[in-house]
């Protein structure tokens, strides 16, 4: 069946994603997903951070030039970096597309559009000038994305530049943030950079949720984008038929320790691919474990620890001694998979998005220690709305680590949080059915993309059943 779509369709989409896990996993998992669906796929993306494509064999990847592949030390992926792939990419990125749709045009296979991350500032630019319909997919929350667009009213409002002595008041212009919540001046023009790009002549916009998860907040959303069709198609992970993998080598040892543990039991502690944490807060964070007694597999990748390579030789031989077997200490782990098992009974986070909604796809309730971006939004969506999760809200200190724990994995508080956390896993499987709200989206994604194409397109997708 699926070769018979692919044979009709005959469509392709490029896919150009902005180089950072947070970004490429979701945009790949919607190239799995639209592929599985009969649409060939073209990958755009820098030689920086850039994934295997071996791992990917229905996809085509094309490599841009940029910057920072050949820069001298690793990026600390800040939004300072991304200003400085969209002043370096641009040239080449749109050489790489015209080339893309000279090649579609003599193999008689029509791109049908562009879907892009609309960090890339000058996508939408260059697709207008190649007369290339363009789509954007957002891959952070919604309420990210009200908040983008409400930067130059809370500017008048006087929020910025934020002050400490506010940190904690309410902002009631977008609740249930707080003032601490929202981010620095210093990033406000590639916030609001993108909120223009997914404007821009924008065809479509695409979301990495559902809509039982952000509904309340989708009707906001529709208003700041009247004329564009906003499509919720996520758990963007679960809709792709095969798992789109890291880009950060994974160790397979924490199955096998989790595999060894009790059901519910394990912490798991992951605070993403770009963090970086002091020396200091590193011995909280493990003396906090230690104190817990709770049992908990640690992933400390590499550059985790400001100035650090190498974790590992900070590790107190006391902290060593205490924790033994209770504790299991890894590079990187294949999260979804650690997320998934049965021994997993809470997740301390960065709260980035994927690692959001992939846990509550998976029922783990949550620790928030945000560190920048959206990340604080996603924190506050979880605790105070979701209330599936406990905020870190002072600075890192073993004894509240200990105490957050504790709450999180043994106490009356924790096993309501399990509880309604399960609950939205439901909803996150149920949203994936026939007829249900992101299966639907999908739906009415497909038929739009295919619109590009032409009408034959479209009949031909309409005398076939796609599953």
């Amino acid at each position: 069946m699926e070769k018979q779509q692919k044979s009709k369709l005959c469509c392709r989409v490029v896919l150009f994603p902005q180089p950072y896990t947070g970004h490429i996993t979701p945009m790949l998992n919607l190239g799995n997903a639209l592929h599985s669906k009969g649409f060939s796929i073209t990958v755009i993306h820098t030689h920086f951070n850039s994934p295997n494509p071996v791992e990917f064999p229905n996809f085509n990847f094309h490599f841009i030039e940029d910057v920072l592949s050949k820069a001298k030390t690793p990026s600390s992926g800040s939004l300072d970096t991304i200003t400085i792939l969209n002043k370096s990419c641009l040239e080449s990125f749109r050489n790489c597309l015209s080339q893309i749709l000279e090649h579609a045009s003599k193999d008689r296979e029509p791109v049908a559009c562009l879907i892009s991350d609309p960090l890339w500032e000058f996508a939408g630019v260059v697709a207008d000038q190649l007369n290339l319909p363009r789509l954007a997919l957002r891959t952070g929350g919604l309420l990210a994305s009200i908040l983008y667009e409400s930067l130059p009213l809370l500017q008048e409002k006087g929020y910025f530049p934020l002050q400490d002595t506010r940190k904690e008041e309410p902002v009631l212009e977008v609740p249930p943030l707080k003032v601490k919540d929202l981010p620095p001046e210093i990033h406000h023009d590639v916030l609001l950079g993108m909120v223009k790009e997914t404007k821009r002549n924008c065809q479509g916009i695409i979301c990495n949720t559902f809509k039982e998860l952000e509904g309340s907040i989708l009707d906001r959303v529709r208003g700041n984008f009247l004329a564009t069709p906003i499509f919720l198609t996520g758990p963007l992970h679960k809709i792709s038929p095969t798992s789109t993998s890291s880009i950060v080598t994974q160790e397979q040892s924490s199955i096998t320790w989790l595999n060894k543990q009790a059901p519910n039991s394990v912490l798991y502690v992951s605070f993403g691919t770009l963090a970086a944490i002091s020396k200091e807060q590193f011995l909280e964070v493990a003396w906090g474990l230690a104190k817990s007694q709770q049992p908990f597999l640690w992933a400390t990748r590499p550059r985790l620890i400001n100035g650090s390579e190498k974790n590992e030789e900070l590790f107190p031989k006391e902290f060593i001694e205490i924790v033994n077997q209770r504790g299991h200490i890894v590079s990187w782990v294949p999260q979804q998979q650690v997320l998934a098992h049965p021994a997993i009974g809470g997740f301390w986070t960065h709260c980035g998005w994927n690692s959001t909604i992939e846990s509550i796809c998976e029922g783990v309730p949550m620790i928030c220690l945000p560190f920048f971006g959206d990340q604080k939004m996603n924190a506050r969506h979880i605790s105070d709305v979701l209330k599936v999760g406990l905020q870190l809200e002072k600075q890192l200190e073993r004894q509240e680590i200990e105490s957050v724990i504790r709450r999180l994995m043994v106490e009356k508080e924790g096993q309501e949080m399990r509880e309604r956390v399960n609950a939205l896993k439901e909803k996150a499987k149920c949203c994936l059915m026939k007829g249900e709200s992101s299966y639907e989206s999908l739906d009415q994604l497909i038929s739009h993309i295919l619109s590009f194409c032409g009408a034959e397109m479209v009949r031909s997708r309409n005398n076939q059943t796609i599953p």
